[in-house]
């Protein structure tokens, strides 16, 4: 699924054919997905002014004034489209069927953004004004924010058992983190997945931190990681899964400069951790 870098790539693609901008017309094409649409969702949307386009965790918001706020999930394959767009054409992918157009957003400018989701594990829902939503409720910090720090992360590492590679996957100590950014965060940061998360020093977990940082940032700026059915909503490829140094590279060299480990692959917790043997501790 998405990961934190893939969501705001989408995001900022978005922001400016949407935010300050009217919904002419929201055309819902399904009462489902992975769980029912709201069933008054096209009436809250049509002439809504989009105050607001933000992300939480792997998440998107619309903020819709007054009307309250549209939660937005991409599931394994949802995806954003921009078609018609005043700054110019962008091209649809012709393996992206028309068919798989779920909510379609008609706005002011004659912009069309289109969720498109063919396995339909994705999701939207409606916030109503003065209401909080039980998926975001529970969430940390955003890692990029300036609550992720080295001593929130070490109070909520401190005595857990768990790998570390697991703690960072709780979106209650940190919002967005997902399996690829995690191993390549840990391989950063010399650290080796399995090691119990409260056996990590205090200035391990300050180095951690800023690697974390780090490696969203350059994924960001890559376009998110295209793996199966991450694009852009420009239509573009992600380009990060270039710039992998541990995670889908099982049985490679390491890449750590005087390191001569092999890259290798666990599963922990249902997932796949890769990691160097050698040079993570």
């Amino acid at each position: 699924m998405p990961e934190l870098p893939e969501v705001e790539t989408v995001r900022r693609g978005l922001q400016p054919h949407m935010e300050g901008l009217r919904i002419a017309d929201a055309d819902i094409r399904r009462p489902d997905l992975r769980w029912p649409l709201p069933p008054d969702l096209r009436q809250v949307m049509t002439g809504a002014r989009v105050t607001g386009l933000r992300r939480r965790s792997k998440y998107l918001l619309t903020d819709i004034g007054d009307r309250g706020t549209v939660l937005w999930h991409l599931g394994m394959s949802g995806r954003m489209l921009i078609e018609g767009a005043s700054q110019g054409e962008f091209h649809r992918d012709p393996a992206v069927y028309a068919r798989h157009d779920h909510v379609v957003l008609r706005m002011e400018t004659g912009t069309t953004i289109t969720f498109n989701d063919a396995r339909r594990f994705g999701m939207v829902d409606l916030i109503r004004p003065g209401q909080s939503h039980p998926l975001l409720d529970h969430l940390g910090p955003e890692p990029l924010d300036p609550g992720f720090t080295a001593d929130h992360l070490a109070a909520a590492f401190a005595g857990r058992r768990v790998p570390v590679k697991q703690a960072l996957l709780d979106q209650r100590i940190v919002a967005g983190l997902g399996n690829i950014y995690v191993s390549e965060s840990l391989f950063r940061a010399g650290i080796d997945p399995r090691r119990a998360a409260g056996r990590i020093g205090r200035a391990r977990i300050a180095d951690l931190v800023g690697h974390v940082r780090d490696v969203l940032a350059d994924a960001i700026e890559a376009g998110g990681s295209s793996l199966r059915d991450h694009r852009q909503a420009t239509g573009e490829l992600g380009y990060f899964q270039h710039s992998f140094r541990v995670y889908d590279r099982e049985g490679q060299p390491c890449l750590r400069a005087g390191c001569a480990g092999t890259v290798r692959r666990i599963v922990q917790s249902g997932r796949s951790s890769f990691w160097c043997a050698s040079c993570q501790r």
